[in-house]
């Protein structure tokens, strides 16, 4: 059973990050190029946005591949190895870097008065969602050690 939750979630990242990876290329630049349209006076923020935009999904594109290299480690039942802990600590890396480009861009568009209440609201749910991700990554780093340790003891006494 864990071998099929294991290609299923693989398979679903794949997706995801062709998917992201569309969103960069294609969605955010026609986005932004949209909005201008409509609203002219938001020019000066629309490279500033798509640079933002496209560097937040980065950091999940980022996030998605260190939880593809723990899900082959987990396969290979060497999820209590050293190599696990680098992928855990760049995945809240990633986490941290994408909720802190939210908040720069609250800020951003804040100071330029250039935020709907909407934008507000899914700035807010965005950094909420993303320090409690980041926090809880943390956790699950320390029961990773916790865990490891634990392995470590009962390797020795066997």
């Amino acid at each position: 059973m864990q071998t099929v939750a294991v290609i299923a979630t693989k398979a679903f990242i794949a997706f995801a990050l062709a998917v992201s990876l569309a969103a960069q290329v294609v969605l955010i630049p026609e986005l932004a190029r949209e909005t201008v349209q409509q609203y002219p006076e938001a020019d000066a923020l629309r490279w500033p946005g798509i640079v933002g935009c496209v560097a937040i999904v980065a950091c999940i594109q980022v996030g998605l591949v260190c939880v593809w290299r723990l899900l082959t480690l987990v396969a290979s039942s060497r999820v209590f190895s050293p190599t696990a802990f680098v992928w855990v600590r760049v995945l809240i890396g990633a986490a941290a870097a994408a909720t802190a480009l939210v908040v720069a861009a609250f800020f951003v568009l804040a100071s330029a008065r250039a935020m709907a209440p909407g934008v507000m609201l899914a700035l807010l749910l965005a950094f909420l969602a993303g320090a409690g991700i980041t926090l809880l990554l943390v956790v699950m780093n320390g029961l990773l050690h916790k865990a490891t340790r634990l392995e470590q003891d009962l390797a020795e006494v066997v």
